[in-house]
């Protein structure tokens, strides 16, 4: 997908095979409130974990969205996230399959930019966009905000939300 970033300071650049240990780390970096909590394991087991888990996600997400855009951002040279998307999802939409910011990134007005962006791409396309969040992601709060919907839910615990082109606005 060719996406046209707003942030002149931001860049996307095709994820290529020496990026897994960054990947990981960015992956990482989103189980740390999670991990924290448990006490009963040694650091070493908790990046073992974080490592296994990055791997098998790695693999579904390569399987599963095949012709997809799998993106490291950059702030300047900069490592700062990765964003997973796919333009034609099914045929019906564009799914972001991850977004995800290292924690100093967070919170910067960067991620609502480029979801913003994506959203002006798919108005343009008229097709909606997708994405899977857990409920208890702070993140859901932010897709609320920018007129994501929850469509459906799995397990009780992951949320299909969706924005339409016609609910296109921004606060």
């Amino acid at each position: 997908m060719e996406l046209i970033l707003t942030n002149k300071e931001l860049s996307l650049r095709p994820i290529k095979e020496g990026d897994n240990s960054v990947l990981c780390k960015i992956y990482g970096s989103t189980r740390e409130k999670e991990l924290s909590r448990i006490n009963y394991w040694s650091d070493y087991q908790k990046q073992s974990f974080i490592e296994q888990q990055f791997l098998a996600q790695h693999e579904y997400y390569q399987k599963n969205y095949v012709g997809a855009s799998f993106f490291i951002i950059q702030k300047k040279e900069e490592v700062i996230g990765r964003l997973y998307i796919q333009e034609n999802y099914k045929g019906q939409s564009i799914r972001i399959i991850d977004i995800s910011l290292l924690p100093k990134w967070r919170n910067l007005r960067i991620g609502s930019g480029i979801l913003k962006d994506i959203m002006e791409s798919a108005d343009e396309l008229k097709l909606p966009v997708s994405i899977h969040v857990e409920s208890f992601n702070p993140a859901k709060k932010l897709y609320e905000k920018l007129g994501f919907s929850k469509v459906s839910e799995t397990n009780g615990v992951y949320h299909l939300m969706e924005w339409k082109p016609e609910e296109f606005k921004f606060a």
